[in-house]
């Protein structure tokens, strides 16, 4: 009877041991295959009954962050293939001497220039870079269900190098602004677009840097061109072509117009940049709206605060951006503010570079009053500032209303202030404040040039300078002066 006991006792033991060792070493596999990649499990192991162990696997060991499909499909069919078509030959791009900007590839003696382009809304609405499409006869569109159509350009802004579109349709496939202030470093990104003519090409990469300035777009107040840089850099491939394409999130929002790489051959060789979306959002609006962008002015010199700048101010540290100068007559002198004063934040955004103030002031308007943070002598202050145009004055220009009656063979133009009369010391004049194809483009007048007379007779109004060239016949002598002192003369005839 001891014997049964003993031996159905021990049978009890054993049989609880063995479950108790199967449960351990069950879950300690199921623990090791859970961290294990798949590439690492060798091809006998991953047996039929394994496939759904294994398949879950799959599905962990990849972080959503890093799961672009979705992102892809949205992006691909909201990205454009642009050509943009000349009358003359193109003649190289003065971008290609470092870091490449121009759209696309072009022959010695192409006629077609190509880049890509974003479609932002359902009914047709597109933006891309002002360098794919600058001074285009023809513009056209491929989608990438290989539809083509014409587009309408709405606008351009030179100083941030882009350009809106329209094409008459509807119901088309679009992707939505995202956030750019929320990119932050290590962020992953995918850039869309149709290098070397290859269409709806994805890349990706991660946020290397923000607010980079790299020097690509001149400052031309002639023309006025003020550039605003503040690069989102970037390790996604980007080439030729690719200009005027999405950089987007992993959930396919836009957060940035893919512009330009750093090249010394025109190809990728590891950074490339793109317009944040927040200033791509203001430019498209204004351009919406007033056919031209608002853009505002503090009326400063700025530089950033380096260690030998805070060596020498005796500053407590190198954050902000420094007050150099200061403009006559500029919102800057009227709101206190003073050389040497040091700008740490735009409303509730810190500023640490130039890029980064510029950033933030160039999602205003002229007339939009902004708080600053400031510090002077140790302490920091709180100063209002109603921020100006170009010319100085608080003025909101509709290029649209303009036209109807402030346009005469193809260049359209405007009154100037008392600021800019005693700046240049005349009396008067009227600004070229944008031109087209027509008799005074031909004769050689540019955007920024001050008409001050026709045939010796002197301009003080547009409705004057209209008059006159509507009313004379024959010859016609244009003398004027351009805003940084330079004067000019030409002639033509009507």
């Amino acid at each position: 009877m001891k014997n049964k006991l003993s031996l159905a006792l021990s049978a009890f033991i054993g049989a609880t041991i063995s479950l108790l060792l199967f449960n351990f070493i069950f879950n300690d596999t199921s623990k090791i295959i859970n961290k294990t990649k798949v590439q690492d499990i060798p091809e006998k192991e991953i047996i039929k009954e394994d496939f759904e162990v294994v398949k879950s696997t799959i599905n962990t060991i990849v972080p959503k962050e890093m799961d672009f499909t979705d992102a892809a499909q949205k992006t691909v069919n909201a990205v454009v293939h642009i050509m943009s078509e000349y009358s003359q030959s193109y003649h190289s791009d003065p971008l290609m001497d470092f870091f490449w900007g121009p759209g696309g590839s072009r022959g010695s003696r192409a006629q077609v220039a190509t880049g890509s382009g974003v479609v932002i809304s359902e009914d047709g609405y597109i933006i891309t870079n002002n360098h794919v499409i600058d001074d285009a006869d023809k513009i056209s569109i491929t989608l990438n269900d290989g539809r083509e159509l014409i587009a309408q350009l709405i606008g351009t802004d030179p100083s941030t190098d882009l350009a809106l579109l329209k094409v008459e349709e509807n119901n088309m496939s679009f992707t939505s602004f995202g956030n750019s202030d929320n990119v932050q470093l290590g962020d992953w990104v995918l850039a869309v677009g149709n290098p070397f003519n290859l269409t709806s090409t994805v890349t990706a990469g991660i946020v290397s840097a923000k607010a980079r300035n790299i020097n690509i777009l001149k400052r031309n107040s002639n023309e006025n061109i003020f550039p605003l840089e503040s690069f989102i850099q970037t390790d996604a491939a980007v080439n030729p072509g690719n200009s005027g394409g999405a950089l987007v999130d992993p959930n396919g929002k836009l957060i940035g117009i893919n512009t330009a790489i750093a090249s010394k051959t025109g190809s990728y060789s590891g950074y490339s940049f793109a317009i944040p979306s927040n200033i791509a959002l203001k430019v498209v609006n204004d351009l919406k709206s007033y056919g031209m962008v608002q853009r505002a002015f503090i009326g400063v010199v700025i530089q950033d605060v380096t260690q030998s700048i805070m060596d020498e101010l005796e500053l407590i540290d190198t954050k902000g951006v420094l007050v150099t100068n200061l403009s006559n007559g500029g919102a800057a002198v009227d709101a206190g503010i003073e050389i040497n004063d040091v700008i740490l934040k735009v409303e509730n955004t810190e500023v640490n570079d130039v890029p980064e103030l510029q950033e933030q002031i160039g999602r205003y308007k002229p007339g939009d009053i902004v708080n600053l943070i400031i510090r002077r002598n140790d302490e920091t202050q709180l100063i209002s500032v109603k921020l100006r145009n170009e010319s100085g004055s608080t003025e909101i220009i509709n290029k649209r209303e303009l036209e109807k009656e402030s346009t005469i063979h193809g260049a359209l133009f405007i009154d100037i202030d008392a600021n800019t009369k005693k700046r240049l010391n005349i009396n008067g004049g009227v600004k070229v404040q944008s031109i087209e194809n027509g008799k005074l483009k031909e004769a050689g007048l540019k955007t920024g040039f001050i008409v001050t007379h026709i045939n010796k007779q002197n301009v003080t109004s547009k409705e004057q300078l209209i008059n006159i060239l509507k009313n004379n016949k024959g010859g016609i002598l244009v003398e004027g002066i351009y805003s940084n002192g330079v004067k000019g003369y030409f002639g033509f005839g009507l």
